[in-house]
């Protein structure tokens, strides 16, 4: 089997046909305890989406306590029992950054050693990541160009291996000693790549088996545009294209809006390639720079399951082969997910 046929066959659990969008949920280390965000996986696949992936963070978008809680579980840790506590949904990190924390012959071993403990439902989605995050950890953040150098160092590493090979790299930023993987899985996850512009979509054309990207039409055209010029020069199949979006369901739109608020920093470009890390500074910058009205237009909080529907299907028409939601309902999150299991996914899949 090669890799678009394990992509297309297997990664999307319920889809049964190529031509068929896969519908995912993305949970949020950074608002909710570990224990909570497996109540949520465990009702994700009870109502009926394909696959659950989770974010991987060091820190929060906001302070803790200012508006929100705040959590930040190890997402590897956590996918592993995610693994258990569910039996159908694919599984994995949206996303892993590869620019310092995590070495990539270690992030091979975990996304293989999630596969062989849950056949079939494995995948790894990465990118460059957030000073956020890696600042903390002790990185000098750098500019965007060494961010997507690194992330394509640690990519070609992670793909080789995934290869089954044994790999010696010595790269500018990584590299790699006769590194091999001992257990290798019956079928090799997918690994796809997140990008924002089309200099990473093409890192992801030739190097990953799809993108993802945030569902924003002004972007999402020369995202998918770049990534496959970089499919067709490098004579690869198309490969998947995931979109994504925030979702919160509530008694009204305002009311799912005021229980999502704090995620305004995820629609502030510059916390995705600045030295920006402190949390409360991040907070700040959502607040002030992202208004309601522009964070409800990138999002979906209608209390009616008809307007996500219609917007879903509108992100397909994009070009998306799966479509993700990620969950920032901070009141209701599991009364959002099973709104979407009665009235949204069987909507869709009419």
């Amino acid at each position: 089997m090669n890799i678009i046929e394990s992509t297309r066959g297997l990664l999307w659990a319920r889809r049964h046909r190529p031509e068929d969008v896969a519908y995912g949920v993305s949970l949020a280390h950074e608002r909710f305890a570990a224990d909570e965000l497996l109540t949520q996986a465990v009702a994700a696949e009870h109502a009926g989406f394909d696959f659950v992936s989770c974010s991987d963070h060091l820190a929060p978008w906001w302070e803790p306590g200012n508006p929100s809680p705040a959590a930040c579980g190890n997402a590897w840790v956590w996918l592993g029992a995610a693994g258990q506590a569910t039996s159908r949904v694919t599984l994995g990190p949206a996303v892993t950054s590869l620019v310092h924390r995590y070495n990539p012959v270690v992030v091979a071993q975990q996304v293989a050693t999630l596969e062989t403990l849950c056949p079939g439902r494995a995948f790894l989605a990465v990118g460059s990541g957030e000073a956020m995050n890696e600042v903390p950890a002790g990185m000098t953040w750098p500019n965007v160009q060494e961010q997507l150098e690194r992330t394509e160092e640690a990519l070609t590493i992670i793909s080789r291996l995934l290869d089954g090979e044994t790999v010696t790299f010595r790269g500018r930023y990584f590299r790699a000693e006769a590194a091999r993987l001992y257990d290798v899985p019956a079928r090799r996850p997918p690994v796809f790549m997140s990008a924002f512009g089309e200099q990473a979509a093409e890192i992801a054309g030739r190097l990953a088996d799809g993108v993802w990207t945030l569902a924003d039409p002004r972007s999402v055209p020369s995202v998918i545009a770049g990534y496959r010029r970089a499919r067709e020069m490098a004579s690869k199949e198309p490969g998947e294209i995931v979109l994504q979006t925030a979702v919160a369901i509530d008694e009204t739109q305002d009311a799912a809006l005021e229980s999502a608020r704090e995620w305004k920093a995820t629609q502030v470009p510059a916390h995705y390639s600045d030295d920006i890390h402190d949390p409360g500074q991040i907070h700040a910058n959502g607040r002030d720079q992202v208004s309601d009205m522009t964070f409800k237009a990138a999002s979906l909080f209608s209390p009616d399951p008809k307007d996500h529907v219609r917007k879903i299907k509108a992100l397909g028409q994009l070009g998306a082969t799966a479509i993700v939601v990620m969950n920032v309902a901070g009141r209701n999150p599991l009364g959002t997910i099973r709104t979407y299991g009665k009235a949204v996914l069987p909507a869709l899949r009419e």
